[in-house]
């Protein structure tokens, strides 16, 4: 007695579905590369099921929603069926689910407060430190001055002589602050790494790589400039001079554009 195939062993592959998702929308791979900003390799290895240059099944799961939206299919049953094929979902994580956005944030994001308590520690671990040891550096020098109120005319002390004092180490600030007729980003890898991408106003690729920890990367145009980042908890960003305070979750996909009036989104 033979037994039947399930109607999930007949149904399309993934990459099936979407090639001809595609094509029946008009669409070609580069157009949905372009409006997705997933890559044209990437998009033509998933269309032929692999998805071994996602970066993992976190970033294929974002993938194929995204893909899906672009050539307007639901991409719920395509996700279910890539954690059928893969050992099932993970076990959930925090923030927004990956790669899917897609608009420009403008609105306020919900204060974190496990990260606003952590920098306060920080911060007051630090200050208690630098008071320490500024004190007992200052111990006896501020002796010396209150003992030398009444001049000693037997042993003058020399008059120190005045040096240049050294340039300061420009703050991230002042390295990332650009001409008021242009707008200058910076970003910062201090967290950890991350794939970003930037273009200016053209739409010209400026940079579109992986940002190691403790990188930077710094890009001026005299419009706007586009970004995506991959890890968007890893990244310290300065817009004009100024750092943005957004506080971005770790391993959320950003898509960000900001011009000459910011630091706000563009």
């Amino acid at each position: 007695m033979s037994i039947g195939n399930s109607p999930e062993d007949d149904r399309p592959s993934i990459g099936r579905v979407l090639q001809q998702a595609r094509i029946a929308a008009g669409l070609t791979v580069e157009e949905v590369s372009s409006s997705t900003r997933v890559r044209i390799p990437i998009v033509h290895a998933i269309e032929e099921d692999d998805f071994s240059r996602c970066g993992g099944d976190v970033y294929a799961r974002g993938h194929i929603r995204t893909l899906a939206r672009a050539v307007s299919i639901d991409p719920e049953p395509l996700v279910s069926q890539f954690d059928a094929e893969h050992g099932g979902r993970p076990a959930p994580t925090p923030a927004a689910p990956m790669f899917e956005a897609e608009r420009i944030r403008s609105d306020p994001r919900r204060p974190n407060w496990t990260a606003a308590m952590v920098a306060a520690i920080v911060a007051v671990v630090g200050f208690v430190g630098f008071t320490f040891f500024k004190g007992a550096d200052d111990g006896g020098t501020s002796t010396q001055v209150a003992e030398g109120s009444t001049p000693n005319t037997t042993s003058p002390k020399p008059k120190p002589t005045k040096t240049t004092d050294p340039k300061p180490v420009p703050s991230d600030s002042a390295i990332a602050a650009a001409p008021r007729d242009k707008v200058t980003v910076k970003l910062s890898a201090s967290q950890g790494k991350s794939w970003i991408s930037a273009k200016d106003h053209n739409g010209r690729q400026l940079f579109d790589g992986l940002l190691l920890q403790g990188q930077s990367k710094t890009f001026q145009d005299k419009e706007r400039i586009d970004l995506v980042l991959g890890d968007a908890g890893s990244i310290e960003l300065f817009v004009n001079g100024k750092k943005v305070e957004d506080k971005f979750q770790p391993g959320q996909v950003e898509r960000l554009s900001y011009t000459k009036g910011d630091p706000e989104v563009g």
